[in-house]
């Protein structure tokens, strides 16, 4: 699919950012080239190789180009939340985020997009059905990754195949249907509660393949620590299907709970 104008919406693009100096100039032209309108929202958290200037410098002859900058480092979730609100607050009809590192390719935004268009709440772009892949992973990262899918969609009956895909789009109402910055998760772990939350509020959901290629420049943003804190929040939403209803609230904040869930906080 080439270029895509999608007529009276508006559609934003969600990156967050940590050292991605090499590739978000490169990635906002190509999200530009095949999606005109779209309005780019870069969260950066201070990065030292100057990632913000780049985009403060693009923002003074592009404005559909944002910038929320944070003094440190802050979290993947936090990020990406920042990045929904804001778009959310400024009218946004459809929003879609990534990664910064063209592990996600900018020439699946228009197929997302297309999917949210035909009615669907939510469009992941999935490694894992037919026609997705996985390549230059070490064979430890794609078991990591493959069981860690195994893992959520057995304990926590979800039928999505990559619940862990950190490429997606939603609509403005599967957005505040969802209500993702209830997540109290600061990890990639926030990717499965928000698919855990997604099939548990009844979200309509499609997989659109993707060919997923491991970062070009720069250095993994995994670690230990992120996976333990991923591998905990499903055994905690796990044992609260069983059960325990509190360990629920250790991972997802009070719902429904009017003003305090409003994305304008």
């Amino acid at each position: 699919m080439g270029v895509i104008i999608v007529s009276g919406c508006n559609v934003w693009v969600v990156i967050p950012t940590y050292n991605e100096a090499d590739n978000i100039a490169a990635l906002i032209e190509g999200i530009h080239e095949l999606v005109p309108q779209a309005h780019v929202i870069v969260i950066d958290d201070n990065s030292p190789d100057g990632t913000a200037e780049i985009v403060k410098s693009i923002m003074a002859r592009d404005k559909r180009v944002h910038l929320i900058f944070r003094p440190g480092k802050l979290g993947y979730a936090s990020a990406v939340i920042a990045g929904l609100r804001y778009a959310l607050t400024h009218g946004a009809d459809i929003v879609a985020h990534m990664d910064a590192d063209f592990s996600h390719e900018p020439s699946v935004i228009p197929r997302l997009i297309e999917a949210i268009n035909e009615g669907v709440d939510v469009a992941i772009g999935s490694r894992y059905v037919k026609g997705g892949s996985v390549e230059n992973w070490s064979l430890w990262r794609k078991a990591l990754s493959v069981c860690a899918n195994l893992v959520a969609r057995t304990l926590l009956g979800l039928n999505v195949r990559d619940c862990t895909s950190g490429f997606r789009c939603y609509s403005r109402n599967g957005l505040l249907k969802l209500q993702p910055w209830l997540i109290k998760v600061e990890g990639y772990g926030f990717l499965t509660v928000c698919t855990y939350l997604a099939c548990a509020r009844s979200l309509s959901i499609v997989e659109v393949p993707i060919r997923f290629e491991d970062r070009r420049r720069g250095k993994s943003k995994l670690s230990r620590r992120v996976i333990l804190e991923a591998a905990v929040v499903v055994f905690k939403l796990a044992m609260s299907r069983l059960g325990l209803k509190w360990l629920r609230a250790d991972v997802i904040g009070a719902e429904e709970a009017g003003l305090s869930a409003s994305p304008e906080r």
